[in-house]
């Protein structure tokens, strides 16, 4: 793909960068940014939408963040608790953050412990969703011991406690404001939820859900002289292409995000000179989500979900489809096509960290049309005349769903074909990435609602330890109308052994098990069919040349997770 930047190859470099004298706050005046997925709302709690969360991390922050190299520091707190300092318990069942003094919302009022208290209550509100829950798991209390210190207590012991309040998924509120949402009202309060108010180095001036987002600097901002920046224009909609376009060709943008842009488009652009293309592999993998439960609209509020197990999908709650799908793909075409050395063939919904890829998957790294269509036949699956196979009076007919992007579309557009050979029908459907991954609960059109029998995406994880996100397919996570269609297991997929692998790996405390553990875990839902991985995707962004201060894609966390530290080369 051209002349990449490998951010990871070059951690050192990165911490050479100056970070020149900006005594002066605001100094380099406006930073604008694409985001081509436009933010829909400003409470990642809402929306397991990527662009929401980090257009929500400017404003709200956690405990501690992920820096580029996947290591713990910390943000709100002064120090990462762990056995040796005292704060995490010998018996591995409590976690006790201090948390920095003298913290201010960005309307002057305190921070303290009892905004953390009431965040988890928030999240763990029996009559609400949230899409952080998975981050509270064996959690059995938050309290506050003063105003600075917080004790979270789990049920068992918890090897790696660092869950609550890490990440970006996983911000603090202010009790203040958000005090009167809770539960099931909590996505009624729409003046709250996009006009979040928080701790980090800006706030929200102006939201225009799936638009734009206007930042103005936090003048209460804890660190002197940051953010470097005035203000921020984060823009969203239109395409991958014209985002890389705004910033390598035109300059008209500092910094563009997820650029899903075939290879030679983007190498001719960055030979423009006004900027460079920046990569860095984490966990990110392209995959599909295949549809368990039956999605027909006729269902009424039935439609797509579990239902007990009593509601499976006309056909593709078979095992033979399934695995017939995904052995007619031949990945190694898709990754060719539209992503170069940004993508990597993989068989896992769990590539990285080393460690934890398993090798047990890797019969899907061969397109095997042959062995599919024999599957299909040796399951009672018959042609017709048209060449579409059909079952007791069941058509392999698919409604393919995912975000409008050329290199999306693309992939749809050879999936298809390679899903003829075997006899199945797609209908391909694309969506704004800014409805599709939004938040609005009346949309019949977001990832998580999943009303097609596939939908593609990528998706993957904070940090370095996989525990929680692996927890998104335990049984009740599973989006619906009793969590206002908030979840991470979008194919409805109940596996009791899953959800016992999943209760041994929260106390597994060795690396070696908890690895083991965590590639059962991945194997299960391969095997399955549950979710069907494409592509390792490396995240690919523009960067001005003008702009310096570890702006860069963050595998492990939001890429503005520093955003106070970026600012205008001198």
């Amino acid at each position: 793909m051209g002349k990449f930047t490998s951010i990871l190859m070059a951690a050192t470099a990165v911490t050479m960068i100056s970070t020149a004298a900006h005594a002066e706050r605001g100094a380099d005046g406006q930073l604008r940014i694409l985001y081509w997925q436009a933010p829909s709302i400003l409470n990642p709690f809402l929306s397991g939408g990527t662009k929401d969360i980090h257009a929500s991390s400017l404003i709200i922050e956690p405990l501690a963040n992920y820096d580029e190299n996947g290591n713990l520091v910390p943000t709100l707190a002064e120090e990462i608790p762990t056995v040796a300092n005292g704060g995490v318990a010998e018996d591995l069942k409590s976690i006790t953050w201090k948390l920095k003094q003298g913290v201010v919302w960005s309307d002057g009022t305190p921070f303290t412990a009892a905004d953390v208290v009431f965040t988890a209550d928030l999240c763990m509100h029996p009559e609400g969703g949230c899409n952080a829950i998975e981050r509270f798991q064996d959690v059995s209390s938050v309290e506050a011991l003063d105003d600075h210190t917080v004790k979270i207590t789990f049920g068992v012991a918890k090897p790696f406690p660092y869950g609550p309040f890490v990440g970006a998924e996983a911000p603090v509120f202010q009790q203040a404001q958000f005090k009167d949402c809770m539960g099931a009202k909590l996505p009624e309060c729409t003046d709250e939820n996009f006009g979040t108010i928080g701790t980090g180095p800006f706030k929200i001036k102006e939201f225009r859900p799936n638009d734009v987002a206007l930042y103005e600097m936090n003048e209460n901002y804890r660190e002197a002289g940051k953010p470097h920046f005035e203000s921020v224009l984060l823009k969203g909609g239109g395409d991958a292409v014209s985002a890389a376009r705004a910033v390598l060709e035109t300059g008209e943008f500092d910094y563009a995000w997820n650029l899903q842009v075939e290879p030679e488009i983007l190498t001719t652009m960055e030979a423009k000179g006004k900027g460079e293309v920046i990569s860095a592999f984490g966990t990110s993998v392209e995959r599909l989500k295949v549809q368990l439960t039956n999605p027909d609209p006729a269902l009424g509020e039935k439609r797509a979900t579990y239902q007990d197990g009593n509601n499976p999908h006309p056909f593709l709650s078979d095992p033979a489809v399934r695995r017939a799908l995904s052995l007619a793909i031949d990945r190694q075409i898709l990754v060719d096509a539209g992503y170069g050395q940004a993508g990597q063939v993989t068989c896992n919904v769990l590539p990285a960290p080393a460690v934890y890829a398993s090798t047990a998957n890797d019969w899907c790294k061969t397109q095997d049309i042959d062995a599919a269509n024999k599957m299909l036949d040796e399951a009672g699956w018959e042609r017709g005349s048209d060449g579409i196979r059909a079952k007791d009076g069941v058509r392999l007919s698919i409604l393919y769903q995912t975000s409008t992007n050329s290199v999306r579309q693309g992939t749809q557009a050879l999936i298809k074909q390679m899903w003829q050979d075997i006899g199945v029908e797609t209908e391909l459907k694309n969506v704004s990435a800014s409805v599709f991954f939004g938040g609005d609960q009346s949309s019949p059109d977001t990832f998580q609602k999943f009303f097609a029998d596939i939908e593609m995406y990528t998706n993957n994880f904070n940090g370095t330890d996989p525990e929680n996100y692996m927890l998104r397919w335990t049984c009740d996570k599973m989006p619906s109308p009793e969590t206002q269609w908030i979840g991470q297991n979008m194919p409805r997929y109940c596996d009791p052994e899953y959800d016992a692998l999943a209760a041994k790996l929260a106390v597994t405390a060795a690396l070696e098990d908890r690895a083991d553990i965590a590639k059962k875990m991945n194997d299960m839902l391969v095997d399955y069919g549950a979710i069907i991985p494409l592509i390792h995707r490396g995240g690919v962004a523009a960067r001005s040349n003008t702009l310096g201060g570890g702006a860069y894609p963050n595998p492990w966390d939001a890429t503005p997770w520093n955003i106070q530290d970026w600012h205008r080369k001198k």
